[in-house]
């Protein structure tokens, strides 16, 4: 518990500024973009993996939330498993043309695959 606290002070612990004063960060996630404004790149990625194929979606913009729900879709159309990490959505296995079929179907005419 003591450690999550320190770390969501971004690595602050001491200050001998008596003026100091400790101001969160108000950052609100970007506003999700429209469909057809997203330019999503579609790749397949080995790299740290095992040796296992995994098809990346790069490029979104917008909350975490709205791109938690286009990987939920993504893997149910694929009918695979993946994830939601780091800005990036990762479909299990080489989907690269399911999920692009998919995106240009579903209003992401820019998607492109890579």
């Amino acid at each position: 518990m003591q450690q999550k606290r320190i770390n969501s002070l971004g690595g602050l612990v001491y200050s001998t500024d008596p003026n100091f004063k400790l101001e969160e960060d108000h950052m609100e996630a970007a506003e999700t973009l429209p469909a057809a404004q997203q330019k999503l790149r579609v790749l397949l990625d080995k790299k740290q993996r095992a040796g296992k194929a995994v098809t990346l979606i790069t490029g979104f913009v917008g909350k975490d939330a709205d791109m938690e729900e286009l990987g939920k879709k993504l893997k149910t159309f694929c009918g695979t498993g993946g994830s939601v990490k780091g800005g990036e959505i990762i479909i299990q296995g080489d989907n690269r043309d399911k999920v692009l079929q998919w995106l240009q179907k579903n209003g992401y005419s820019a998607a492109k695959k890579i």
